[in-house]
């Protein structure tokens, strides 16, 4: 429930009232001092004050309660209605009688309980000041036209006064009560906007990360292209050279050195061709992919980096495995990242295991490792923008990641993780995949670092 429901539900239309019936108590208190002692003939005069003195007493715990928050006697409606009758018919009694100017309260205890309770109160009010007025007319001998008028019209008046405030008193009710509905309303809208915002702020944010993530990667292969170039013109005149000198009429032991020399030039020739092919600019249309020949792609990116050393890579890779559609450099960039972060949590001497299976329509990838795990207060958070556990780490690796596999209609996830290592699954659809060779697949495979 909402902030604005609760404030709606816990509306008392009693209290909300309160400050305007105290208001009106105290308009009639003190224009009755001033009836009393300045304007009215003097009749009765301490009689009267001291009448009036007792709803000032009432009206002072009255704006005690309000200001305590609390309605005064709010569980007796009718028996304060009672007071006031009584309290108005003494007040006529002892002035003027039917002609007094305190017959003017009825009107005034009127719209005050009007306001303040249902209209059913009101209307037993409206009847407690007839009983009240026409018991005053009974006290008293009637000699006067003007008596008589005021005895046939007032009750007809309390009536009429009674019918337009309780009108009056449910189209307030209404009001206010459509006004917190929308006032509820508004909230829950502003709530739902403030929402929206934030949610599209973060995705802008990660927008900004992929492209900071892309632009980064776009700069690398730019320099590695340049210096695989520069690296490779020179590597070539050396290999001429060589291959020059071999035939040559030289010793037998001259031979082998040079033939050694030039099986490691064009081990790092190869080297310089797949950093080029890996910084090439990447195409984003799908194509039929053989999936083990992306993850054997990664591997041989994956062979340079320098936490390798020492550790062992092993591919299971299902037979039968049919051909995918997406986009190849993408997804050669999610098995770089699984991998890398695979040697990263795992000890010098540790295994690596990388596992393909046919699930229905899907293919399923699991990249495992024998590390340290993941603490399950981070489980929740691997897949959030700059959320690392590294050191020198980015944050943006498995982010970037679970974004291009969804583009590619795939989805990933951290299927298991404790101290005895982790594994990470990638499902990639492949329903309508083009079956190929067994020849394609090896079944099984392993890499030793170096």
């Amino acid at each position: 429930m909402t902030p604005a429901e609760n404030e709606f539900d816990d509306f008392d239309w009693g209290l909300a009232t309160q400050a305007i019936t105290v208001r009106i108590r105290w308009f009639g208190i003190c224009i009755g001092y001033v009836l009393v002692n300045f304007i009215g003939q003097g009749h009765n005069r301490g009689i009267l004050n001291a009448i009036l003195l007792l709803g000032a007493i009432y009206a002072l715990f009255d704006t005690i309660w309000s200001m305590r928050g609390r309605v005064f006697l709010s569980k007796w409606p009718v028996f304060i209605s009672f007071m006031e009758a009584l309290f108005i018919g003494l007040l006529c009694h002892f002035d003027e009688g039917l002609l007094s100017a305190f017959r003017f309260y009825y009107f005034l205890s009127l719209l005050v309980c009007a306001i303040r309770y249902a209209p059913l109160v009101t209307w037993i009010t409206f009847g407690l000041h007839s009983a009240s007025y026409m018991t005053l007319a009974l006290t008293r001998r009637i000699t006067t036209s003007d008596e008589i008028s005021a005895l046939i019209l007032m009750p007809i008046f309390i009536g009429w006064v009674t019918w337009a405030s309780v009108s009056l008193s449910g189209l307030l009710k209404w009001a206010s009560t459509r006004l917190r509905e929308l006032n509820a309303k508004l909230q829950q809208n502003q709530s739902m906007l403030e929402h929206r915002i934030s949610e599209r702020t973060r995705q802008l944010q990660e927008s900004q990360a992929m492209l900071v993530q892309q632009e980064k990667q776009a700069a690398f292969g730019l320099l590695a292209a340049g210096i695989a170039h520069e690296v490779g013109n020179p590597l070539a005149a050396i290999s001429s050279l060589v291959q020059l000198l071999n035939r040559r009429n030289i010793g037998g032991e001259t031979r082998e050195k040079l033939s050694l020399v030039d099986d490691q030039l064009r081990r790092i020739q190869r080297t310089l061709r797949e950093l080029v092919d890996f910084s090439r600019p990447a195409v984003n249309e799908q194509t039929r992919c053989d999936v083990h020949a992306m993850i054997d792609a990664a591997l041989n990116i994956a062979k340079y980096y320098k936490r390798k050393k020492g550790k062992q890579i092993i591919t299971r890779y299902a037979q039968g495995v049919p051909l995918i559609m997406v986009v190849r450099d993408q997804l050669v960039q999610v098995f770089l990242n699984l991998i890398l972060n695979a040697m990263d949590a795992t000890e010098e001497g540790g295994t690596i295991l990388i596992v393909t299976s046919r699930q229905d329509s899907w293919l399923k990838l699991d990249f495992c490792d024998d590390g340290h795990g993941v603490p399950e207060s981070l489980r929740g958070r691997m897949f959030s923008p700059y959320f690392t556990t590294k050191v020198t780490g980015t944050g943006l690796g498995l982010f970037v990641s679970k974004n291009i596999v969804e583009q590619n209609g795939g989805r990933i996830e951290l299927t298991q993780t404790s101290s005895e290592g982790t594994v990470f699954s990638v499902f990639l659809s492949c329903g309508e995949g083009t079956a190929i060779t067994d020849d394609c697949s090896a079944p099984d495979s392993a890499r030793q670092g170096t």
